[in-house]
């Protein structure tokens, strides 16, 4: 499908040069809410009996061992700009061995040629890859067909199906109508040829919406909870007037934080992989974040400025810190593998 003559494409096209210009050069962090991991803390272990060396990081997931839980969180796609991007973050996620999420694929399902900009497997053959598409465009048209081709453009392990309630509602162009969507991910869950995964993206999953899509048949709940990117703030900048601007930016600090979200989903879903992300920024987060209940813990906008800033060897640098921080968050809490990190208990925080 060309984008000539079909300004709904070259909206989606025009959105997500936008969100990437506003992520990287604007404050649209929480401001009230914090993700409330520092409201937790491990009892240090003065005598831990392990070798900081001999810990374990690695996990399995959907059939691949990462060699880390820290994973790319979902960005961006379908512009020239985000192409680069995606492959510097692939790249550094093969060298890293960690697991990667591409951003929503709907511009490349309404113009093919957008399609590369989120092909990355000739740099990351052996990632843990997931493909992304909006819950709600099963409402506009969307069913099996493009969900299937989205994850057969990037070749991917797994797909995100992203609910962001929120970030519509505050579109001047947004699609609003979430009614009736149980049945049509039940039916896409049954019926896609790779597990799917259920993504909010930056205000959590509350115990009930965790457990309907658990019934439902997703396959992993990513909560991205909020203290970390506002997307009703990236909303708030490219808002075209100032009533758009003032009812998205009222918005700043709604939603679950992260530690919470964790909390309801392995509650409400204890059979299921949950992945942590909103607002995690060290190792330490991570190791929270397991403690808590999570096997994977996703970060974005401090990936997507190593990329854009410091190109793939920025990228692996970060992943690489991060993952040392959680080494040593596991060696002081006397945690050997992340098994046993997911049973170490944590405390209210002195």
């Amino acid at each position: 499908m060309s984008a000539q003559g079909n300004p709904v494409v070259g909206q989606v096209e025009q959105r997500k040069a936008d969100h990437i210009r506003i992520n990287v050069e604007k404050d649209v962090a929480f401001k009230g809410v914090t993700t409330g991991l520092e409201r937790y803390t491990f009892l240090h272990q003065a005598l831990p009996e392990l070798n900081l060396a001999a810990l374990d990081t690695t996990t399995t997931l959907f059939g691949k061992r990462l060699r880390t839980p820290v994973f790319i969180s979902s960005m961006t796609g379908g512009t020239e700009e985000a192409y680069h991007i995606n492959r510097t973050l692939a790249a550094a996620a093969q060298q890293v061995g960690m697991a990667m999420g591409l951003g929503s694929m709907r511009a490349a399902i309404e113009n093919d040629s957008l399609a590369y900009t989120f092909q990355v497997r000739d740099v990351a053959p052996d990632i843990l890859l997931f493909a992304n598409m909006g819950a709600v465009q099963l409402n506009y048209g969307y069913g099996l067909a493009q969900m299937q081709r989205a994850v057969e453009i990037a070749q991917a392990d797994a797909l995100i199906l992203h609910f962001n309630a929120l970030q519509e509602a505050v579109q001047p162009e947004g699609d609003g109508d979430f009614s009736h969507l149980y049945s049509k991910i039940e039916t896409l869950c049954a019926q896609l040829a790779v597990p799917v995964i259920a993504k909010e993206v930056g205000w959590g999953f509350d115990e009930a919406a965790a457990r309907r899509l658990a019934d439902a048949g997703i396959a992993a709940i990513d909560v991205a909870g909020a203290g970390g990117t506002s997307w009703s703030q990236v909303e708030m900048y490219r808002a075209p007037t100032a009533r758009h601007a003032r009812i998205a930016g009222n918005f700043i600090d709604w939603g679950i934080p992260t530690a919470d979200s964790v909390r309801f989903c392995r509650q409400a879903a204890p059979h299921l992989p949950i992945f942590a992300s909103g607002g995690l920024k060290t190792g330490i987060d991570i190791a929270k974040c397991i403690a808590l209940g999570a096997n994977l813990g996703g970060i974005a906008g401090d990936f997507l400025r190593a990329a854009v800033n410091g190109g793939v060897a920025a990228v692996a640098d970060l992943a690489d810190t991060i993952t040392q921080e959680l080494r040593i968050a596991m060696f002081c809490a006397g945690a050997a593998d992340l098994a046993a990190l997911s049973q170490t208990p944590l405390h209210p925080a002195f």
